[in-house]
């Protein structure tokens, strides 16, 4: 029998906060974009968007000024984000050093010379999903690849929407699966599943869905003018393989990340020439490109705590459970349903997957609980169904990159995104055709 969850009184009001937060970063964006504003829903930054929400949560919790500071600093200080902070820094450093010696460059080419021009559109989905899960990040494998495969697509005659909508299935499915990326960190850290745990989980559904858009790739794929590449540094795709495997058996995160971050310095220093004195200024810098989800994701728990503990999470989570209930499918398919969906509808207000996972995850760890989900499902869940709600809006920063760079509407780059789209369908038939978790 389903245990019920009951809200407290007043629950809904504590809400308004984070609607008002949605609205304000949506809001800002949505009027931006019908002004031609490049990037307009990155004008207003979410770390930036979410402090009078902050302030509207204090005024409606009706207790003195210091108590609601102290609910404010619990939630921000909250140990799952915290350790999820540093988990960014360590990432946001190996990218940087990566980065710095080659290893971004290295990857590329390396793709780009084991494809054939016959192979091209097939060859860029293989290359852009390497590259986004050796790196963690949809974004960077957009920026380091998109300048590339515009050339190509000049070069090979290809159709620009098509490439470009190759590019961003690929980026999404390293987004989604890579061990260093925020998606992954924020999943785990707030489901309470190991790295390890959620990787092997996460595989199950991620390759047979990049295999059909494979498939999808080949039929669609022509002859091709050949593909010019420089040579390949193999030995700077080392720390990126080494870091996937280390992780895959379940190393401790903290000391993958940082071993990764010494394979890259050394590898650099012995084969590219890498001046170890700009050791300190690459991690540095590596901190500073993840200052922004640092921070927001402080200020998110913050915000989520005076949520949780007047009770909105819980009349959240009532809401979606009755939901459930009404489905009467077998076993916890429902609420793995339910969990699927708040993932997939927050980041379609918010346009940004990691801070989508960050402000469902309590609702998703407690439906998980109360119906005997796995921690290792419900992460792998939250992070499927973000990242694909992100590969499909055109408002997302990944769309408005590769629309820029293409010269063609974000919408035209979303509306080739195949492996997102066959990503949902093979995520929902294995919920549906899976024994119950």
């Amino acid at each position: 029998m389903t245990q019920q969850i009951n809200p407290m009184p007043g629950a809904k009001r504590s809400l308004l906060p984070l609607l008002f937060f949605v609205a304000l970063f949506l809001g800002t964006g949505l009027y931006l974009h019908q002004q031609d504003v490049a990037y307009a829903f990155y004008q207003l930054p979410g770390h930036v968007a979410i402090i009078p929400a902050l302030i509207l949560a204090i005024l409606l919790h009706k207790a003195p000024l210091q108590q609601s500071i102290d609910v404010m600093i619990k939630g921000a200080g909250n140990s799952n984000i915290i350790t999820m902070c540093i988990i960014y820094l360590l990432a946001g450093a190996f990218a940087s050093v990566a980065s710095a010696t080659g290893g971004v460059d290295a990857a590329v080419n390396a793709g780009l010379s084991l494809v054939p021009s016959a192979w091209l559109l097939p060859g860029l989905f293989i290359i852009a999903a390497l590259v986004s899960t050796a790196m963690g990040t949809s974004m960077g494998t957009i920026g380091a690849l998109a300048p590339i495969a515009v050339g190509l697509a000049n070069q090979a005659g290809l159709e620009q929407a098509l490439v470009a909508g190759v590019l961003l299935s690929g980026a999404m499915f390293g987004d989604n699966l890579s061990i260093i990326s925020d998606t992954t960190i924020a999943s785990t850290r707030t489901q309470g599943a190991q790295m390890a745990d959620k990787f092997r989980e996460n595989i199950y559904i991620a390759l047979p869905a990049a295999a059909l858009t494979l498939l999808l790739y080949i039929v669609l794929a022509n002859d091709g003018a050949p593909v010019q590449t420089d040579s390949v540094n193999w030995s700077a795709v080392l720390p990126y393989a080494a870091i996937l495997l280390l992780a895959v058996m379940g190393l401790n995160v903290f000391i993958v990340l940082l071993l990764g971050i010494v394979l890259a310095a050394l590898q650099g220093a012995v084969f590219a020439d890498y001046a170890i004195a700009n050791l300190g200024k690459d991690i540095a810098s590596g901190f500073a490109s993840v200052q922004e989800i640092f921070l927001l994701a402080m200020l998110v728990s913050a915000l989520s705590e005076f949520i949780k503990q007047q009770g909105g999470l819980s009349w959240i989570a009532a809401k979606i459970q009755r939901l459930a209930d009404s489905l009467k499918l077998a076993g916890n398919k429902a609420q793995q349903l339910a969990i699927a969906a708040l993932a997939f509808i927050s980041n379609l207000c918010i346009a940004n997957n990691t801070v989508a996972i960050v402000l469902s995850g309590d609702v998703a760890k407690t439906l998980a609980q109360q119906h005997h989900i796995s921690a290792k499902r419900s992460a792998s869940l939250l992070d499927i169904f973000a990242c694909i709600s992100q590969g499909l809006v055109p408002y997302g920063a990944q769309a408005l990159l590769l629309g820029a760079s293409f010269g063609i509407s974000p919408w035209q780059v979303v509306t080739q995104s195949y492996y997102c789209l066959i990503l949902m369908l093979v995520a929902l038939l294995m919920i549906l055709s899976r024994r119950a978790s």
